[in-house]
């Protein structure tokens, strides 16, 4: 077997309340083709992933938003959720990090409400992109060029609209990692 994303390493910024199977499966996809994938967030312990409204499973912080620099990874992963979306986006730290990414052309895949986060950092602007179809008017309005696709890559930005689009996703964040 061989693993194309040996010494890769990934940076998933989440909150609680990101969807849970958007963070599980690009992990395992990431993790087999042989990158390492640390759970980054606000505050160290724990983090609850949750099954579209309802809590699911718990899973430990890996490091803090203020603990590393985006110069230690080569890619960033943004889950969706409503609740985790909702609370990353105002998060200072968290910005600076998809800034830093953004500004070192590193990937930055975004799923589902995850493109909230990019919004409040001022990084769709130009940028052809999907998402959930709640944030159409959201990426419009910052510039963005929505569109309805399974999976959009513009440059280094990586998208997708839900967790049926997962498989499409994961293989595009590997080609762009693989890059």
């Amino acid at each position: 077997m061989t693993h194309p994303l040996r010494g890769k390493h990934v940076a998933a910024l989440v909150t609680d309340g990101f969807e849970q199977v958007e963070l599980t499966q690009p992990q395992q996809a990431l993790e087999h083709a042989g990158a390492r994938v640390d759970i980054v967030s606000a505050k160290p312990g724990k983090v609850r992933g949750w099954n579209h409204t309802t809590p699911a499973d718990a899973f430990t912080v890996n490091h803090t938003f203020d603990s590393i620099r985006m110069d230690d990874y080569d890619a960033v992963l943004l889950p969706g959720g409503v609740v985790n979306a909702d609370t990353i986006r105002t998060d200072e730290m968290a910005q600076e990090l998809v800034r830093d990414a953004a500004r070192d052309n590193k990937p930055i895949a975004v799923i589902c409400h995850g493109g909230w986060l990019l919004i409040s950092a001022d990084l769709v602007r130009g940028k052809r992109m999907t998402s959930w179809p709640s944030l159409v008017d959201d990426l419009k309005n910052a510039g963005a060029d929505w569109v309805d696709e399974q999976v959009v890559v513009d440059g280094q930005l990586i998208s997708s609209r839900k967790p049926d689009d997962i498989p499409a996703f994961n293989q595009a964040l590997i080609k762009a990692l693989s890059a």
